[in-house]
């Protein structure tokens, strides 16, 4: 467990009583299915390391990888599956990971965002923070990381680069998950 998990956890039992109450009521969602797709012009399902990244994390953490993709930055290909996969009832996390910065080739969150129901610019904002406060500097203005809702679904962009995934991960992620569910199928 990572220094900054457990300074998460200690703030957790300091929360007020109405947030700790809805963590409480979340314990139903701590096993949750997922889909996770890796976006990349370059990378191949052997070179890649953020997509597995992913799958470790969220089985080692009680979840289920119920689907594994990689596709190149293109927008109509990124939005068809996703697009499927909003559409099964054995999914309940979709995380795309890549395509999320400025060159003319990032296309995920053009391709994500028009499928939300409701954006968490939360999710966003928070991972910026903590890439600059731990890791890039202000070169965390690059990133477009985005999550939303849709369809009874959670939906989380992410950067294609491993230490990215792995803080959203760690740090964002895996702490809010079953709450998360919890407030999107309220």
């Amino acid at each position: 467990m990572y220094a900054s998990s457990q300074r998460n956890e200690k703030r957790v039992s300091e929360l007020p009583e109405g947030t700790r109450a809805h963590r409480a009521d979340a314990k139903r969602f701590e096993h949750l299915r997922c889909a996770v797709l890796t976006v990349s012009d370059s990378r191949t399902l052997e070179t890649d390391e953020s997509g597995p990244s992913i799958g470790t994390a969220l089985t080692s953490a009680g979840h289920e990888v119920v689907d594994l993709a990689l596709l190149p930055n293109e927008e109509p290909r990124v939005r068809a599956l996703v697009r499927g996969w909003l559409a099964r009832e054995d999914l309940d996390v979709i995380i795309v990971t890549g395509g999320t910065g400025l060159s003319s080739r990032d296309r995920t969150i053009e391709a994500l965002t028009p499928l939300f129901d409701k954006a968490i610019p939360g999710f966003g904002e928070l991972f910026r923070m903590l890439g600059y406060q731990e890791q890039v500097g202000t070169a965390a203005i690059l990133s477009r990381a985005a999550a939303g809702s849709a369809r009874g679904k959670l939906v989380v962009s992410l950067p294609g680069s491993r230490a990215a995934v792995d803080l959203a991960l760690q740090r964002i992620l895996l702490p809010e998950l079953a709450h998360l569910l919890r407030e999107i199928r309220r």
